[in-house]
């Protein structure tokens, strides 16, 4: 079938697919950095630490800001859609000679990564890194009992603030700011709640660092548990939800790894809806836990997706994608994982979505069941060819050849 037939197939259920197209060309969804490196960054030597782990040694990962950002270029250029850029703190670039703890870092030090979001006309998302350093002490940094420790990471996120500012001032585009800290214990604590009130009130100390609310957008984002820290996770569902909750201007952010393993994401989204103005999301795929592997086209990413396009949530929701997977070529895992969230998002604009809902309303179970599961035939296949087309992009798994001529051309040269 081709797209013309496809279009009035779709038409009869009432979808313009055209306006599908041209909606989600426009909606922004970032892309992390730390795919292509393995969340290593630029700023120290160590191993990944602090309840997160990458498994695999794929040759040809980045080693140098200018292998990660040449590596970015390549999955850009395979993926339709806008994109923005997302970046930890420990992607400082330092010039030849110069360094500075995390606690210094200033926005000089993130100019190459403004310079090539500017080229690119995209915009940026950061978060403040607070793993991988020698100041987590005792598997802790905002919620330590050690005043000195809290201190350096409180210092931290206000330089993140800072620099979320900058980005958002130099890109035009608002910064989406995300706390997550790998905080807690690997077995069971003696007191879960004064961990609590130290995190709440380190998180308040940094978002009291003079910002623009238009223009950087805290979060704070939760987590079951990580490696290490099995038995306690200090910034719980809870806590994030009612600190997001009861502080102005600051997001809740839901990863659809860091919950348990029968909980879904998309039930959750139209629930924080509900009361909030914004939220944000990391869209991952976890197995049995968050670990993080490459986003798919599978239910839960679709069911994400309509939760966001049915309620007309596209501008109230920001999307980054966040995995890692050091298993398999990581030009094309940015990819698959970026094309899969665009295919869910474009099926969910190709839902009769308000003719759907009416016979909710009314109560019509039976048409509703029955056009849920005919809709799933529609020849999706073919709107999908066109949006690749439109976007100037391969549409069918040949841009794997360009993957795989890269690799042998660029990255098993490393």
């Amino acid at each position: 079938m081709s797209y013309i037939d496809a279009k009035k197939k779709y038409a009869e259920v009432g979808v313009d697919t055209d306006r599908a197209i041209e909606i989600l060309k426009n909606l922004p969804v970032s892309l992390h950095c730390w795919q292509g490196d393995d969340v290593i960054g630029f700023d120290h030597d160590g191993p990944l630490t602090g309840g997160i782990q990458t498994t695999g040694n794929y040759p040809g990962k980045a080693k140098t800001p200018d292998e990660l950002m040449q590596d970015l270029d390549k999955a850009i250029s395979l993926m339709p859609g806008k994109k923005k850029l997302n970046v930890h703190a420990c992607y400082a670039i330092f010039e030849d000679g110069e360094f500075v703890d995390r606690d210094k870092i200033e926005p000089k030090h993130f100019k190459k990564w403004v310079d090539f979001a500017k080229e690119r006309n995209m915009g940026i998302d950061f978060n403040p890194t607070f793993f991988s350093h020698d100041k987590v002490k005792d598997n802790l940094t905002l919620s330590s009992p050690d005043e000195e420790t809290r201190k350096f990471w409180i210092e931290h996120g206000k330089a993140c603030i800072r620099i979320s500012e900058y980005f958002a001032k130099e890109t035009g585009i608002p910064c989406v700011m995300n706390i997550w800290t790998g905080d807690g214990f690997k077995d069971i604590p003696s007191d879960r709640l004064n961990p609590r009130i130290r995190y709440k009130e380190s998180i308040e100390e940094i978002l009291s660092e003079p910002h623009d609310p238009n223009l950087v957008k805290p979060c704070v984002e939760s987590k079951v548990f990580g490696i290490g820290v099995e038995a306690c996770t200090v910034g719980s569902a809870e806590f994030a939800l009612s600190f997001a909750a009861l502080h102005e201007g600051c997001l809740p952010l839901m990863d659809n790894g860091h919950y348990h393993p029968t909980e879904v994401v998309s039930d959750k989204i139209p629930a924080l809806l509900a009361f909030f103005p914004e939220i944000a999301l990391h869209i991952t795929r976890p197995i049995r836990w968050d670990s993080d592997h490459v986003v798919l086209y599978d239910d839960e990413t679709r069911e994400m997706a309509k939760e966001i396009v049915r309620n007309n949530a596209t501008d109230r929701v920001y999307m980054a994608l966040d995995y890692f997977d050091a298993s398999i070529n990581r030009i094309s895992a940015w990819v698959v994982g970026f094309r899969s969230w665009q295919k869910a998002l474009l099926s969910a604009l190709c839902t009769p979505n308000e003719s759907l809902k009416k016979l909710q309303d009314e109560n019509n179970m039976t048409e509703l069941m029955v056009m849920q599961e005919e809709i799933k035939l529609f020849p999706f296949g073919d709107v999908w060819e066109e949006y690749c087309r439109v976007c100037g992009v391969e549409a069918s798994f040949k841009w794997l050849d360009e993957v795989k001529k890269y690799e042998e051309e660029v990255l098993l040269k490393r």
